[in-house]
């Protein structure tokens, strides 16, 4: 028996989930702007004490990896990684997009190809194109939106999701083959979902050296100094 604590922070979304095996327990989730830092370790504390699960039981800590915000990726790893060392225990990281697939994809009757956003900057997200759950079609990476953007899947059913897909909408154009499908946040659900199999396998992360896939170096504006 599998009983994997899943963290997710990638964006303003803070999610905690507990599976057991396959079998979700419990998820919490708060949906406000920069409340990582300040909930995330109590709503670790709650969940565990709804189920009446001691930390010392848990067999893996799960966490999104990114991409995301830079932030709240940096303050779930370090929570998940402070928790595998205390407990001693294996650290499993999962692609916050391919986890954002597999909750839509349970949705999938039409076997869309599934295109999950996350907002960067301007008019670029971080996406990636799954057919159904497992299949990658497209790797991650960063797009610069344009009228342009995916027109090779044109003939194909696709899929827009996340919260960097509402401002792509009418750049890209909805069309009967590119849907947009609302409300769809990262989650801990889906990112404890696809923990099990690496669990399984028994493939783990470095607890020492595991960083986010921020996937670009991040960029500040430094003030200029006076002449």
């Amino acid at each position: 028996m599998a009983l994997i604590l899943s963290l997710e922070t990638s964006t303003k979304t803070c999610s905690v989930a507990l599976h057991q095996d396959a079998s979700l327990l419990a998820l919490q989730e708060v949906h406000l702007e920069k409340s990582h830092s300040a909930l995330l370790n109590i709503m670790i504390r709650d969940i565990l004490a709804y189920c009446e699960v001691k930390k010392q039981s848990l067999s893996a800590i799960a966490v999104s990896k990114g991409p995301g915000s830079y932030t709240g990726l940096r303050i779930g790893v370090s929570v998940a990684k402070g928790l595998c060392f205390a407990l001693d225990i294996p650290l499993i990281g999962v692609n916050t997009l391919q986890a954002m697939a597999w909750q839509v994809d349970q949705f999938n009757q039409h076997q869309a190809l599934l295109c999950p956003m996350i907002d960067a900057r301007r008019m670029e997200v971080y996406c990636l194109i799954q057919k159904g759950s497992d299949t990658e079609v497209m790797p991650t990476t960063a797009v610069v939106v344009d009228e342009n953007s995916f027109q090779e899947y044109s003939e194909e059913e696709i899929w827009f999701f996340g919260n960097g897909a509402e401002k792509c909408r009418t750049v890209i154009g909805e069309t009967a083959f590119k849907k947009f499908i609302p409300g769809i946040q990262p989650s801990a659900r889906g990112v404890g979902a696809l923990a099990l199999a690496r669990f399984e396998q028994k493939a783990f992360e470095d607890v020492a050296y595991f960083v986010p896939d921020y996937l670009k170096e991040f960029r500040t504006t430094k003030p200029k100094k006076n002449s």
